[in-house]
């Protein structure tokens, strides 16, 4: 630290700001010491770092299957903010979400002397690991469900539906099938009670919904089965790739995609745009829910015992449907 602070010409306890707190030096300042340590290949002792400040400047994330776009996209979100503020971050990718394998990720974290933990929790069987989690650790939960004792940052799945059959009810459609997701997800099962609450609003009838696992394949095996019935004009798919597997049957079985069947999609998958038809789907703002649950762990870090705070705070974002081609109007007119 000495040798940086004498090539960037300034005191060690500036080199000590710029790594701990670098909001509170010039910018100018900031980009000359940084610079000297890049000269320098200076890098700082993680655990000095600890002893010094209280601090490792790592957070943890417990994270369950980042192959799905959700999760991985979330994953990136919180990555992304925390790069932002001059954070690492270590991850523990678990298998299932099950109260013992959260404990499991949760403590392998711990020994990394992580800062706080972002755990990833979409399953409702994760509910009771994160009523059981350390009350030293300070925890935030994304995508979890509600009455839990960390604060939560989450997309309203619920709103997101309910704008995807709005928009094929406007259309002139008599109802709207649904392809739902696997049914001990939060996010499924909130899609599936805005569906079904704008159908009720609405008077119109519900036809039962087919639960698929959220794969393309699991979307056109139920998707066989809509195609192969003359009533549906309007299909909300809980995610893209099974919207995408349902675009594939109907296809195959001669239906018309937006001219017999509008379809409607959730997430806003980049491929979106270039499906065939390119689809309508819910854009989830998974940066703006990354950034949301970042901003809630350091505010658990600066006050772990939730001293300046009532009930465990949750945000919520809200997702935008984003029209393309695969909607129109019903056809014989609205």
């Amino acid at each position: 630290m000495d040798d940086v602070a004498a090539l960037a010409g300034v005191s060690a306890m500036t080199v000590s700001r710029v790594l701990n707190d670098p909001g509170k030096v010039a910018p100018r300042t900031r980009e000359r010491v940084l610079a000297a340590m890049r000269e320098l290949d200076y890098r700082p002792n993680s655990a000095a770092r600890v002893l010094a400040t209280g601090r490792s400047g790592v957070l943890g994330v417990v994270s369950f299957d980042t192959t799905l776009y959700g999760p991985a996209s979330t994953l990136y979100g919180i990555e992304r903010a925390a790069r932002s503020a001059d954070y690492m971050i270590n991850i523990a990718s678990l298998g299932s979400l099950t109260r013992r394998s959260i404990e499991d990720g949760v403590q392998r974290l711990r020994a990394q002397s992580v800062d706080g933990i972002v755990i990833i929790a979409p399953h409702q069987s994760a509910a009771e690991g994160l009523r059981r989690l350390p009350p030293d650790m300070p925890v935030v939960a994304v995508g979890a469900g509600d009455d839990l004792p960390v604060p939560v940052a989450s997309v309203d799945h619920r709103a997101g539906a309910v704008r995807a059959v709005r928009h094929l009810l406007s259309l002139g459609h008599e109802t709207v099938w649904h392809m739902a997701g696997p049914a001990d997800w939060i996010d499924a099962s909130a899609r599936v009670d805005g569906w079904r609450s704008v159908l009720a609003e609405e008077g119109r009838e519900a036809p039962e919904p087919l639960s698929g696992d959220w794969s393309a394949r699991s979307g056109y095996e139920l998707g066989r089965r809509l195609a192969a019935d003359p009533a549906v004009t309007a299909v909300f798919a809980a995610n893209d790739p099974m919207a995408l597997g349902l675009l594939r049957a109907l296809r195959e079985a001669g239906r018309r995609v937006p001219e017999e069947v509008s379809v409607v999609g959730f997430d806003d998958v980049p491929e979106a745009p270039y499906f065939a038809p390119p689809l309508t789907s819910v854009r989830q703002p998974f940066g703006e829910v990354g950034r949301h649950a970042f901003q809630l762990l350091l505010e658990r870090v600066d006050d772990p015992a939730g001293e300046g705070a009532g009930p465990p705070a949750r945000r919520t974002v809200e997702p935008e449907l984003v029209v393309r081609e695969s909607t129109a109007v019903r056809p014989g007119g609205r």
